[in-house]
């Protein structure tokens, strides 16, 4: 039997579901720091940063093979990358 952390669970349930196909574009950061309500679970995560959380445009190719632009929100911090990335809206 294999007992799976539950941090390790909250990584499995956040999988990303789609390719993004070309560059991410109009980035635009619309919080950072303490206005972040998710700040301590991705501190806890991830590690400690410089956190913001971005949107942008971006082609991306859905799991039953459709390419849609699709508006993206994601976290980020220096040093860190871009985690959990998530469609929350299509463009076209």
């Amino acid at each position: 039997m294999v007992r799976i952390r539950p941090s390790c669970r909250l990584l499995e349930s956040a999988r990303v579901f789609f390719d993004i196909l070309g560059e991410i574009v109009a980035i635009e950061t619309f919080a950072t720091g303490t206005s972040i309500r998710e700040l301590p679970r991705l501190r806890k995560l991830y590690g400690k940063g410089r956190w913001r959380k971005r949107k942008g445009s971006a082609d991306v190719r859905l799991p039953n093979g459709r390419i849609r632009r699709a508006e993206i929100h994601w976290y980020e911090a220096s040093g860190i990358g871009k985690r959990e990335l998530k469609i929350k809206r299509f463009g076209d």
